[in-house]
């Protein structure tokens, strides 16, 4: 027969189990937030150091009569929005394996933004709030959306700021410009419909944000490739004026030189009325607003549709974003920008003579330039210099030039980056690709294990602890320094530094522009866009 405890055995026992009750923290509180619209509720992650708020509606649906219109204010909820899940990603015109969404899939009602905020704040009535980061994602303005892992903004919000990322109509459903649209505007204009969405979105951060803890004065915007372009572009427009104090670019911006031009209204006008009249026999907006949505994106998606990008519409874009930042009309705010080593892979095989042919034909009088800034005088250099031109071209290119306009003003710091440590490669990616586009975005939101496939090793997490640092640094300066304790010093990008850029790699460190002359001698090529390889 089992021995019974004694009383006193039992006593100790409870004691122990309520001293361990007692000792057991408990997790934070989860409550309502009452925003402008309504209340809201998130949910706490997993480690309960952060509390999400996912799906919030910023805009009303774009749908039916509000199809390619500019996003109208959301109307009040009754009751307590339960946000715990993604809104639908916007509908997409096209798609890359490395972009895998979590949410309900694809939608014209995909207008929602998300919320990540330490779950321990702890304000005084002084306190302005935490410093706020506002994501804006990429994927050529036809794809993307905020749902995927690698845009998690748990991690960051770990280090003291809030993080807001938000959907945004893309392709036909964000870009379409039409006369007639133009004809019904209040403002003579169509299109950049995404970009709208993007303002709408930093609209109500400004008035939302305070509640969640955040300080509506200290809002930094980054983005990556479409968003980085956007990023510049929101800087020019007058619309967003003071809706954000520092501005992050990672590999982009719509400046001449890149892939991804940014057309005049009219222009676009005419080649999206025609394509409309072939695909559908009528440009009219009474018909285009019936058709279902998967029928109209499946069009947009032929290989005789426009591009369907952002416009130069006089509006949210008075003028070309070049000429804006020529004027010294942007936003003059901290910036802190760059690109990666490898944007555009190198061709596998090319000979040095070829390189130099095409060179020749292509830039006839300034080949002996173009050959100096790209030299082939063997068949692995002409190799490396056909990528980096092809990089240069893509995106670097347009880049540099943004972040030149903005230092040349004076008037608040640059901080330029070139991310060169090559990926080890993943289910997507080849570790021969190097540095690629797109491999920065889990190095700066610490999520390098939602990666398929891919060995994180050491340097990695080490990278990506720093580079979380800088950025977040950035965000909490109010005059975005990312210096700080345990990093490698880095210089402000002006004449005075001799123009030094932080190398992002297994040994961080700032050193000077070397690739000046190069891009000196693309800047006076930037309207001849020619690709040899």
């Amino acid at each position: 027969m089992p021995q019974q405890p004694s009383k006193s055995a039992s006593l100790i026992a409870l004691c122990l189990l309520a001293t361990t009750a007692l000792a057991a923290p408990r997790p934070p509180e989860v409550r309502p937030v009452q925003t402008a619209n309504g209340k809201v509720l998130g949910v706490l992650t997993p480690d309960q150091k952060v509390i999400a708020y996912k799906g919030i509606p910023y805009a009303q649906p774009p749908v039916e009569e509000l199809r390619w219109k500019p996003p109208m204010p959301i109307n009040r909820w009754k009751g307590v929005l339960n946000a715990r899940d993604f809104g639908s990603h916007c509908i997409q015109f096209g798609s890359y394996p490395d972009m895998v969404f979590h949410d309900p899939g694809p939608s014209e009602d995909c207008l929602t933004l998300n919320i990540w905020e330490p779950a321990d704040i702890k304000l005084d009535r002084k306190s302005p709030g935490l410093p706020v980061m506002v994501w804006i994602y990429g994927g050529g303005f036809t794809t993307g959306g905020t749902s995927e892992n690698r845009q998690n903004g748990e991690f960051l919000a770990r280090r003291g700021v809030i993080v807001v990322s938000m959907n945004y109509r893309l392709g036909l459903f964000g870009f379409l410009a039409l006369p007639e649209l133009t004809t019904e505007s209040d403002h003579h204009t169509s299109g950049n419909y995404g970009l709208l969405d993007q303002a709408a979105a930093l609209a109500w951060v400004k008035r939302n944000i305070a509640v969640f803890g955040g300080d509506p004065d200290n809002v930094t915007l980054f983005g990556e490739s479409a968003g980085s372009f956007s990023v510049s572009a929101q800087m020019a427009s007058p619309l967003t004026t003071g809706f954000f104090t520092k501005a992050i670019g990672e590999s982009g911006a719509a400046f001449p030189g890149s892939d991804l031009p940014f057309l005049p209204r009219e222009q676009a006008e005419q080649a999206d009325a025609a394509w409309a009249e072939h695909a559908f026999g009528s440009s009219k907006l009474f018909y285009l607003r019936q058709i279902p949505t998967d029928e109209i994106a499946k069009s947009a998606m032929s290989k005789t549709a426009p591009p369907f990008h952002p416009v130069v519409d006089g509006f949210f874009l008075p003028d070309t974003v070049a000429n804006i930042y020529a004027d010294g009309k942007q936003a003059h705010i901290p910036v802190l920008g760059g690109w990666n080593a490898n944007e555009r892979p190198s061709p596998q095989t090319l000979s040095a003579e070829s390189f130099t042919a095409q060179a020749t034909q292509a830039f006839g009088a300034n080949a002996p330039d173009f050959l100096a800034a790209y030299p082939a005088h063997t068949d692995a250099e002409a190799v490396r210099s056909a990528g980096d031109y092809a990089s240069d071209h893509f995106i670097a290119f347009a880049t540099w030039a943004w972040l030149e306009a903005q230092a040349k003003t004076g008037h608040a710091p640059v901080y330029r980056y070139f991310f060169d440590l090559a990926s080890p490669g993943d289910r997507n990616h080849s570790a021969s690709l190097g540095a690629f586009h797109s491999d920065d975005i889990e190095y700066v939101f610490g999520t390098l294990d939602s990666r398929p496939g891919m060995q994180v090793r050491p340097i990695d997490r080490a990278l990506s602890d720093m580079m979380q640092q800088y950025w977040t640094n950035f965000a909490k300066s109010k005059t975005g320094d990312p210096n700080g304790p345990g990093l490698a010093p880095w210089p402000a990008y002006n004449a005075a530094s001799a123009w030094q850029v932080m190398h992002l790699d297994a040994t961080p460190e700032a050193r000077p522009e070397t690739l000046r002359p190069r891009y000196l001698f693309l800047d006076k090529l930037w309207d001849k866009p020619t690709n040899p390889q």
